[in-house]
């Protein structure tokens, strides 16, 4: 949903890039390293250190703002800058995801692997589903929408860690969730791409 309001980030973005254009790297330099962070995220998981996972979400977040904002600030864009940023977006969820496995979570109705699992599955639909609908020719367009897209899910993957330093029932509870709603979406994108075939 979030990625439909783009255009209200512009004056943050715009700060940012003005904050962050006078250090010597590139934007594709900028996505690079938030792939070091989503692995300090995935390796600070695994030691159970959730307060340290946090900060690398989080700041393998901020780099993935910094990258487009520098990008659109030098006149830098392209489709390999931002074919790099999406594969790397994708790499840096499933190591959260995939940390997420080692931490001793309570089961709710099932076992946290599970959820995490489901998760996983609906973000990689969510994706799926708009790349599969532009390869198959359905739509010349981009696929964007849905009610709970990337935006949404990193901010509460992020809060979901927050929970986790709380409260690890809490934690489970906000996963299961971001597990329906993600899969939700993915339907909903499946959905819209069907109709636009009626």
């Amino acid at each position: 949903m979030l990625d439909l309001y783009k255009k209200k980030f512009n004056k943050i973005e715009k700060a940012v890039a003005k904050i962050f254009s006078f250090l010597p790297f590139t934007p594709n330099q900028y996505t690079l390293l938030s792939i070091f962070f989503g692995l300090g995220t995935f390796f600070s998981l695994v030691k159970g250190n959730l307060i340290l996972a946090l900060f690398f979400f989080v700041g393998a977040g901020l780099l993935d703002f910094i990258d487009g904002a520098i990008a659109r600030e030098k006149n830098l864009v392209s489709k390999k800058g931002a074919y790099l940023d999406t594969i790397c977006d994708r790499y840096i969820e499933a190591l959260l995801l995939l940390g997420m496995l080692f931490l001793p979570l309570p089961k709710i109705f099932f076992p946290p692997h599970f959820w995490i699992f489901l998760i996983l599955f609906g973000s990689l639909m969510t994706t799926y589903a708009k790349a599969a609908a532009k390869e198959k020719e359905l739509t010349g367009e981009e696929l964007k929408g849905g009610f709970f897209s990337r935006a949404e899910r990193i901010i509460f993957l992020a809060v979901s860690l927050i929970l986790g330093i709380l409260n690890k029932l809490w934690m489970v509870y906000l996963l299961i969730l971001i597990a329906i709603l993600t899969n939700f979406t993915a339907i909903q994108r499946i959905i819209s791409v069907l109709k636009l075939r009626e």
